[in-house]
Order: C-alpha cells, then structure tokens, then sequence
C-alpha cells in the first residue's frame, strides 16, 4: 500500500530554513490569482454617419427608389 514516503518530496522539517521558507514562497506565489485590468474600450459599432446618409442608407435597406 501507498503511503507518504513514496512521494519522494523532502519533508519540511528535514529542509535548512532558507530551503523551508523558499519553498512556502514558491507555494505561496503558485496560489495568487492574476488580478486583470478592466478597461472600458468605447466599442464603434458603425461609423458617424450625418442625417442626409442616414436617410439614404434607410431609403436602401427598405428598397424605396
């Protein structure tokens, strides 16, 4: 039956003290979670258009000539 010994990872209490808290530093940084920056990118869904081309471009889509 399997038991801890067959891990094969370096107990902690059996670590110099400069190795023990690298390694909680290591465990620590691997448990953060990357904080993303929202940005509020003003999406252009069409170009500005004036009146006159709004009309025209209307005047096509429901096919008046």
């Amino acid at each position: 039956m399997a038991n801890l010994d067959d891990l094969n990872y370096e107990s902690i209490s059996e670590m110099t003290t400069d190795d023990a808290i690298e390694r909680l530093r290591q465990i620590r940084l691997s448990r953060r979670i990357a904080v993303r920056k929202v940005t509020n990118k003003k999406q252009k869904v069409a170009p500005d258009v004036n009146a006159a081309d709004a009309a025209e471009l209307l005047r096509i889509l429901e096919g008046i000539k």
